[in-house]
């Protein structure tokens, strides 16, 4: 199959696209490297994926149609990954226009060309953000509330606009909300890469609050695993959480990054930001009953394997 990731040289789209080779598919990369994090860090990725012959990159931007247009024209896609995104809830206060704009209309384009272009299946990453403080544990049926940040805001507006697209186009769908994703490769401006970096170069870290919230941190694998289920057996839209299942405090998070590195941390707090939720946590029985998946690596584990990856690749 020829399938498409948009995002391919971002932390998931590149595991998910190095998956994918590894099964031989043709992966058709999209990704415009912007500058939402060092660029490097997506160059260092593009470099692994340019080692397999079936892989195929176009430095494109999702708001620009007239690219995709000639790059669905270039290639007979069968399955669309749509990762490419503007994300983080701390810079969407300063960019909110910016986020609706890649997150909403940039989703738009892909979804209209898809159903131009005979695409069989359409699968989009949202985010657990979606939530906002919604009862835990986040059930995907629930009625989501007013969102607390731009970002919240563009990944709700982008669920509903799939869901009303496919009222018409009848694409099957699958929405994914992702629970703080890391592992190798990981993106640098999220808790288990800052962490570790500081402790192991003996900086300060920056904590936002006291530590009591609490994430869903998801390894890597596990959201890779998820995503590359076979799809055609679901009803033609659901939405499925990705999570762990087991919320992880901050302050378990800075804990375990000491007992694994032997330093200990040096904390600079500050105030938490009113649009950051307390705590997120995927009910994941849907993806249980459904895709026959459940993440099984302990967080211990997990972050052993990351700060090993970190040792050996950014020291």
């Amino acid at each position: 199959m020829q399938i498409l990731v948009t995002g391919c040289a971002g932390f998931i789209g590149f595991h998910l696209a190095q998956k994918l080779l590894d099964q031989n598919h043709t992966v058709i990369g999209i990704d415009n490297l912007n500058n939402a994090y060092a660029v490097k860090f997506k160059t260092d990725r593009l470099r692994e994926l340019e080692k397999f012959p079936r892989f195929i990159f176009h430095k494109a931007d999702i708001l620009n149609l007239k690219q995709l247009e000639i790059i669905f024209n270039a290639h007979q896609i069968t399955t669309v990954f749509h990762l490419a995104a503007r994300t983080g809830i701390r810079a969407s206060i300063s960019f909110p226009r910016l986020y609706q704009d890649v997150n909403v209309i940039g989703t738009k384009n892909l979804y209209k060309l898809s159903y131009r272009f005979a695409v069989k299946h359409f699968l989009f990453a949202s985010s657990s953000s979606v939530y906002g403080n919604c009862r835990t544990p986040f059930v995907e049926t629930k009625v989501l509330p007013k969102p607390s940040s731009p970002y919240a805001s563009s990944k709700q507006a982008a669920e509903k606009l799939l869901l009303d697209l496919h009222a018409g186009y009848r694409i099957p769908t699958v929405v994914f909300r992702f629970f703080s994703v890391y592992g190798p490769h990981g993106r640098p401006d999220m808790a288990p890469y800052l962490f570790t970096e500081a402790v192991l170069k003996d900086k300060p870290l920056t904590l936002f609050g006291n530590g009591t919230q609490a994430r869903d941190y998801t390894y890597i694998d596990y959201i890779i695993d998820g995503l590359t289920k076979n799809v055609s057996k679901l009803a033609p839209f659901e939405t499925i959480n990705l999570g762990n299942h087991k919320p992880i405090p901050i302050n378990t998070l800075i804990r375990t990054v000491e007992q694994l590195t032997g330093k200990k941390s040096l904390i600079k707090c500050k105030r938490r930001n009113k649009e950051e939720v307390e705590v997120t946590w995927a009910d994941i029985g849907k993806a249980k009953r459904l895709l026959n998946w459940q993440p099984k690596i302990s967080f211990m584990n997990g972050m052993s394997k990351f700060i090993t990856w970190y040792k050996n690749k950014r020291m």
